[in-house]
This record gives C-alpha cells, sequence and structure tokens, in this order.
C-alpha cells in the first residue's frame, strides 16, 4: 500500500464515508477474533473503532508495506490490552494481512492479546502496563524533532491510565518542550477492571486538567465521526499556530455498534456465549446498514 496522507482537502460526507466503512470492517474483525478466543476486550475495541478508522483512513502518514519507514506518522497503543482494536486497523492499512487476524490470540502468533512491539509490525511500543505510553510518546516526539523529522506522534490512552502520576508528568512535559507535533488521544468509556471510572478514581473535571498542563484541548463523542474529523483537523492547525500538544477527549460506548454488548453489565473483559456471536456480528450489519440509510 502505498503512503496514506491526511484528506483534509475533501468533502467531509467523503471522508465520512470512507471512516465509516473501515470502522464498520474493523468491528467485523474484532468479532471474528474474539470468536475463536470466546472472550476478551471486544468492548473496548467495538468503542474505539471510529477514532482508529479515522487515524487510519484520513489522518495519519504511512505506509503499509513499510512500517519501518522513518517519515511515518508514530502511532502509540499505551493501552495495549486494546491489541484486538489495533489489530483491525493494522489489517485494513495493509501492515498485517486480513488471513493473519485468524491467528489473534494462538501460539507462536504475532497477534497476541496484549499489544507486543517485539511481535506484531506496526505495534510501536508494548503497552501491558498502563500508564507509560505518554513518556514515551514525549521521548518519540523530542527524538524526532531533533532529527528534523517531522512525523506527528500519536498517544492512544484509556481513562483509567489518567489516575497514572506518570500520565501527569508526561503531560506538563509535552507542554514545557512546546511538542506541537504530539497528540494524544484518551478514551472515556468511563469503565475500569474495578468498576467504573468516577468510582476507582474521579479524574473530572478532566478537560480543566489537561488544559492547566498547556495542551490544547477539545472533548468529542468519540463514536461521531464528523466531530473526529473535526477534531484532528483542528488538532493539526493547533499544532502549526501555537506548537501545543493536543489532546482529544473521546467519549465512547463499550461495545458500540452491537447492542447487546453495549447493554452488558460485566463489560471490561467480556466472556460472549458461542451463540451470540452472531447475533452480535447481525446486529452489527442492521446497525450500519440503517445509518447508511439516514
Amino acid at each position: 500500500m502505498t503512503s496514506t496522507l491526511p484528506q483534509t482537502t475533501a468533502p467531509t460526507a467523503r471522508r465520512r464515508e470512507r471512516i465509516a466503512a473501515a470502522a464498520q470492517r474493523m468491528r467485523h474483525h474484532v468479532l471474528n477474533m474474539g470468536e475463536a478466543q470466546g472472550q476478551g476486550y471486544v468492548g473496548q475495541a467495538l468503542g474505539c473503532a471510529d477514532i482508529l478508522a479515522t487515524l487510519y483512513t484520513d489522518v495519519m502518514n504511512y505506509r503499509g508495506d513499510d512500517p519501518e519507514w522513518t517519515e511515518r506518522d508514530r502511532f502509540l497503543l499505551s493501552a495495549g490490552h486494546y491489541a484486538i482494536g489495533f489489530y483491525s486497523a493494522l489489517a485494513e492499512a495493509g501492515v498485517i494481512p486480513i488471513e493473519e487476524l485468524d491467528t489473534y490470540g494462538s501460539d507462536d502468533s504475532r497477534l497476541p492479546m496484549s499489544g507486543m512491539s517485539t511481535y506484531t509490525p506496526g505495534m510501536e511500543i508494548s503497552g501491558g502496563s498502563l500508564g507509560h505510553g505518554l513518556t514515551v510518546a514525549v521521548g518519540m516526539a523530542l527524538g524526532l524533532r531533533m532529527q528534523g523529522n517531522d512525523a506527528k506522534v500519536i498517544n492512544f490512552l484509556s481513562d483509567g491510565e489518567l489516575d497514572e502520576g506518570s500520565t501527569w508528568e508526561a503531560a506538563m512535559g509535552a507542554s514545557h518542550h512546546q511538542l506541537g507535533r504530539l497528540i494524544a488521544i484518551v478514551d472515556i468509556n468511563a469503565l475500569q477492571a474495578d468498576g467504573p471510572t468516577a468510582g476507582v478514581l474521579r479524574t473530572e473535571p478532566v478537560a480543566d486538567k489537561w488544559t492547566a498542563c498547556g495542551w490544547f484541548v477539545q472533548r468529542i463523542d468519540g463514536n461521531d465521526i464528523d466531530a473526529l474529523i473535526a477534531a484532528f483537523d483542528a488538532a493539526t492547525a493547533a499544532a502549526e499556530a501555537v506548537a501545543a500538544p493536543s489532546v482529544i477527549l473521546c467519549d465512547t460506548t463499550v461495545g458500540c455498534g452491537v447492542p447487546l454488548l453495549e447493554q452488558r453489565e460485566k463489560a471490561h473483559f467480556m466472556r460472549i456465549e458461542a451463540h451470540e456471536w452472531q447475533i452480535c456480528r447481525d446486529q452489527l450489519t442492521v446497525g450500519y446498514l440503517e445509518g447508511q440509510d439516514q
């Protein structure tokens, strides 16, 4: 695959259609991978599919056939347990064959259940220990700037990672060094392993905290593709105007697109019955077709 460049000159409707189609395919990939294991972090992957589809279809500069290309934008998956969703994006981007998704979580697979950079092409860091991704992103952005490389560094965090002090140290460091090519994305699905995020450690008002650290802050519906397009366009413009790092706070729905899973009470790590997988696929297809008709 050739380099994918931001489609900022294309009409929003055309961009939206491309992203929505990619996100739909990615969600089906996630369900297929999840069925092979019968369980997994399926809810998060479905919830962030629109974000990842926007990045790999519309925003990032990369070469699917050359994941080590020097000028590529770097995507860092800080929340390593979202790997099942990221693999679906890498397959859509042509970095890994779609057929390889069938090996997810299997012995000797390049696609382990938690992201490992030593195994997977296109996986920049191993993000299993939460709270370290943004620190790595800051160092990477600094290094690229010293090399004269204008590549963007995009760090994907879960809202649970905002519990970690290292995240806020990195946030202050990024602002201090005026890392305008750094974009952080926080998936705010309001759920952690131990329960609702607000009950584990209240982080609100989260936008005010990022603002206080000197970042350009936007908060959007992370399942609204038009909002995602506008937010990434604004982040790019802000980088050129004020040289401040940008954060996009994305409120998402766990299991988005599959009502059966959106309503599941224990949704952090889902165990899905054998007969439910096809129901999930059918609901996903029906919802997408209904959206196309609107």
